[in-house]
């Protein structure tokens, strides 16, 4: 699950009036701010709880002096222990963790739909956010068309120019 750190704000902010709007969800006086932030920790915590799965794994890579082929396999079974959720999967694990934070969270007063309208709403709301990744590598191959997708030369201009733009764009 790809979602930039810098987006968590604006993700969460347009959650929160989705669920507002569709009469779904009602929000404690004066808490609307502090619902956000609610939304915003479940995502927040499991980029997180990321960065340190992929962190151990090039640690424990390092250690055993295995190629980083290996990563994968090395970030799976670490997960497994940790009984984290990754890959595939993710993105219903998150959810699941913002419906639940709903329900506990003293910000929010009622909530008026059931969990798979919740879901539906936050799904659709994430998955914009998504995209961001696609929307770029669509303008950056656009501008490499001078090169030969799959040369060396592509593949290094490639991450140049993805990066810049993420720059450019405040994704990095």
């Amino acid at each position: 699950m790809k979602i930039y750190r810098r987006l968590i704000p604006c993700i969460s902010k347009e959650i929160i009036r989705h669920l507002l709007a569709e009469s779904t969800v009602e929000i404690a006086d004066g808490h609307r701010d502090d619902a956000e932030l609610d939304i915003a920790s479940v995502l927040v915590n499991y980029l997180n709880d990321e960065d340190q799965l992929n962190q151990d794994a090039k640690d424990i890579l390092e250690r055993r002096g295995l190629p980083f082929e290996k990563f994968g396999m090395v970030k799976r079974g670490l997960a497994e222990s940790r009984n984290m959720i990754i890959g595939d999967n993710a993105f219903d694990y998150v959810l699941e963790q913002m419906v639940e934070i709903l329900f506990h969270s003293g910000n929010f007063t009622e909530i008026f739909a059931e969990d798979h309208d919740l879901k539906r709403i936050m799904r659709n709301t994430i998955r914009r956010y998504m995209g961001v990744d696609a929307q770029l590598d669509k303008e950056v191959r656009g501008r490499l068309r001078h090169l030969r997708e799959g040369t060396p030369d592509w593949e290094i201009e490639y991450e140049k120019v993805i990066e810049q733009m993420r720059h450019s764009h405040g994704l990095s």
